[in-house]
């Protein structure tokens, strides 16, 4: 059945798409500072080694600053919190920019971690605000799924865009540039009426050390979403080495960006749509799917099939990230949502490195090249399947908070 929740009605609600817009520019340099410490490092001379390892420490150092940065946000508010956290990150990026990387390894890598771990909370915190900006429960799932649809172009536009900048103007340029962006995308979200006005609810759960990792079943909806973060990491090797057996570069960028148009058109439709059964038989139906939709891939030889297939599984990447955040909101106690939200997003992370980091220990396997991901979504469809019971929650909805 058709949902009166179009896309375009949807940005016209008052702060939507303020809120999007300012997420999508604050987490650029999620997608840019990696790169940007890659060429960094090359023009200074320094080796493919040392960038590697700077851009996973940062990779690292943010999967486990989320969820405390999460649990800081859920006890003292918004404002405050991510102002913090971006002005440290702003700081340090700006400072990495002007030291020579391979003369000074050690406060390059202080600041990268530093950096890494005060990564403002904004995906998070975005998806902490929707129950105060939408109070109807059709819309916010509909903005979930854009928002979710949407993440994406995050890696689609951001290396061009440190590419072009470096080109242009220097990598010194980008990075100061990569700082910028996250500065200014956090401006837009921190001024906003609803960031302004939200209030941390009172904790109520048995024990603060653990906070929403009580509940069993969020631990476990952890490890499924790993599963989705690890198909996502190795397909971007995958990418890789095909772009390399073909002798066609662009197909490293061009199959995450089919997965990416895949992922928005998904949520886009998603959104538009009421669908039946609970938030746990949807999350089933659409981690069997995201599953499924690596298949093909495995029988796939040419570049031409290989990025028209890549767009199968994204349609149904937001449809399980919704789910999962929709589950997770079920699940946990009031006080706690945003640090919940962030174990998500860590775990996610957590899963896309290991994914990478398999993917290419095994890159000279071609055939395991399409398999890696399919077995990251099965991951997922898996502990979904076997702890249902677990994560279930019949009749509950998205809760209103702040």
């Amino acid at each position: 059945m058709t949902s009166t929740t179009g896309p375009g009605l949807l940005l016209a609600q008052r702060h939507v798409a303020r809120l999007l817009l300012g997420t999508l520019i604050g987490r650029l340099p999620n997608g840019m500072a990696p790169v940007a410490i890659l060429l960094l490092v090359a023009h200074q001379g320094g080796s493919l080694t040392t960038s590697g390892l700077l851009c996973a420490l940062y990779g690292l150092a943010s999967a486990i600053g989320q969820p405390a940065l999460g649990r800081m946000v859920d006890r003292r508010g918004q404002t405050r919190v991510i102002s913090a956290a971006v002005a440290i990150t702003t700081a340090c990026l700006v400072a990495l920019s002007g030291i020579d990387v391979t003369a000074q390894p050690g406060v390059a890598a202080g600041l990268v971690a530093l950096a890494g771990l005060s990564t403002p909370p904004l995906e998070a915190a975005l998806r902490a605000l929707w129950p105060a900006v939408l109070p109807d429960e059709e819309r916010r799932r509909a903005a979930l799924a854009l928002d979710t649809g949407a993440q994406g172009l995050i890696f689609v536009t951001g290396p061009p865009l440190v590419a072009a900048l470096s080109t242009a103007q220097g990598p010194r340029t980008a990075m100061v540039a990569t700082a910028a962006l996250g500065l200014l995308g956090a401006a837009v979200v921190l001024t906003a009426g609803p960031s302004r006005r939200w209030r941390p609810s009172a904790v109520a759960h048995p024990s603060r050390a653990f906070g929403p990792l009580h509940h069993v079943g969020l631990r476990w909806l952890l490890l499924a979403m790993s599963g989705v973060g690890f198909a996502l990491g190795a397909m971007n090797v995958w990418a890789l080495a095909l772009a390399e057996r073909h002798g066609i570069e662009l197909l490293s960028g061009v199959i995450p960006a089919a997965l990416a148009t895949g992922s928005l058109v998904g949520g886009l439709l998603y959104g538009r749509c009421t669908w039946p059964g609970t938030l746990t038989h949807q999350l089933i139906t659409a981690s069997a799917l995201f599953t499924a939709g690596w298949l093909p891939l495995l029988a796939v030889t040419g570049s031409a099939g290989v990025i028209v297939l890549t767009v199968v599984p994204g349609l149904f990447l937001p449809v399980v990230i919704t789910n999962a955040f929709l589950t997770a909101d079920a699940l946990t106690p009031p006080g706690t949502t945003t640090e919940a939200y962030a174990w998500l997003i860590s775990a996610a992370g957590t899963g896309q490195a290991a994914g990478t980091a398999l993917a290419g220990a095994l890159a000279t396997h071609p055939a395991l090249g399409a398999a890696l991901p399919a077995t990251g979504a099965a991951l997922t469809f898996a502990v979904i399947v076997g702890t249902r019971r677990r994560i279930a929650v019949p009749g509950a909805g998205p809760r209103r908070e702040g």
